[in-house]
């Protein structure tokens, strides 16, 4: 017979599979995100994928945040994980009509998956009178963005812009507030894993995106280089990541505690993790553009997703490093920003764009090398 204690997590606890089943919706979000920047990667529909990406990501930190807390191999856990599974399916499949008049298709299961998740908060925080308290406030103040998120369904056009970033505004407020408290108790090795896997997810994406191109376009060699290209550049990607950023995280969780280490997962993990996953999301929008025209020029807008893409990713893992070592990634903050402003201004052929992009990620792998991130120092005291 299971009792309330068996629902909180061992431990010794590791992502297990129920997590990783949860996070194939996920997997299915990030390419109808993508989807969303098809065959043009304006300012509208960038800032227009900026607002479902956030309200889908907080989704997801949500539950990477509670399934840390819960033992997962609760059945209670499982079937409340495989419920939010379902209804994540639906906001899903509501991603290309999030914005318009059908946009309650999405909004409505955000809401209901963002309320299944606290509620599985609360089960877990029963028998800890401090990690009740912390979800409740948490809960309390993501009360204003949900009701902005349905709002703004419901009026549409502008006005729904308007609540729906008022409902960033208002999450970051919840987790501003809320990842002050003691009571979270997180465990730190889940958490870095479970994150270091949806980089996985996103990094995956854009493997999909090459491989499908080099599918659906001519077998030219000059298409088949640009697809072989992309693949390193995600390959680099991965290696900035989890060489060097992931260890520098792993470290700072485990050396501090309470609110400290709340508030450090808050800000490395539920906030930073954003722009370095958009920044992924962006080299995937680029490549499809372009492998859809191998042998042409790029456009302004695709060197501009190419360029924005690994800066959002590469500079936001050192801002993320920083908040977590206290140090900064000097090779990151100070090469990658000018060097992908120059690939975005030049108009070049893509395989020549992806080959800059290549030469740009390798020589800050070769510059960090040796550095052992895992030896950094214990993060900052910021809260």
């Amino acid at each position: 017979m299971h009792t309330s204690s068996d629902l909180v997590s061992p431990h010794d606890q590791r992502v297990t599979f129920v997590e990783l089943f949860f996070d194939l919706v996920f997997v299915f979000c990030v390419t109808q995100i993508v989807t969303l920047l098809h065959g043009h990667v304006d300012a509208r529909s960038a800032g227009s994928a900026l607002l479902v990406f956030w309200l889908v990501w907080w989704a997801w930190t949500q539950y990477a945040w509670a399934l840390n807390a819960a033992n997962t191999d609760h059945p209670r856990v499982q079937l409340t994980t495989l419920l939010a599974t379902a209804v994540a399916f639906l906001l899903a499949v509501g991603i290309p009509r999030a914005l318009g008049d059908d946009a309650l298709w999405f909004a409505v299961p955000y809401v209901v998956v963002r309320v299944i998740g606290l509620l599985l908060y609360f089960w877990v925080a029963g028998t800890d009178s401090g990690q009740r308290r912390a979800v409740q406030v948490f809960g309390l103040f993501s009360v204003g963005g949900l009701i902005a998120v349905i709002v703004g369904a419901v009026l549409g056009g502008t006005a729904q812009y308007v609540a729906w970033t008022l409902a960033i505004a208002l999450d970051l407020i919840a987790a501003g507030i809320g990842g002050r408290l003691e009571g979270w108790n997180l465990h730190p090795d889940h958490f870095v894993e479970r994150h270091g896997l949806i980089v996985i997810v996103a990094l995956g994406e854009t493997l999909i995106v090459a491989a499908s191109g080099l599918v659906a376009a001519p077998p030219t060699p000059v298409a088949t280089m640009t697809a072989i290209l992309s693949v390193l550049v995600a390959s680099g990607m991965w290696w900035g990541y989890f060489r060097h950023a992931r260890p520098a995280f792993e470290h700072a969780m485990a050396a501090c505690d309470g609110s400290r280490r709340s508030s450090l997962a808050r800000d490395v993990f539920s906030v930073l993790h954003f722009p370095m996953l958009c920044g992924i999301i962006a080299m995937a929008a680029g490549t499809e553009q372009a492998l859809a025209h191998p042998d042409a020029p790029l456009a302004g807008d695709v060197r501009a997703a190419l360029g924005g893409g690994v800066v959002l990713f590469i500079t936001g893992s050192a801002v993320a490093m920083w908040r977590a070592t206290g140090r900064f990634a000097l090779w990151r903050i100070a090469l990658v920003p000018p060097a992908a402003a120059a690939i975005a201004a030049v108009g070049t052929a893509p395989a020549a764009a992806m080959g800059m992009l290549l030469a740009l990620v390798a020589l800050v792998a070769a510059l960090e090398h040796g550095r052992d991130s895992s030896h950094a120092g214990p993060p900052p005291r910021l809260t």
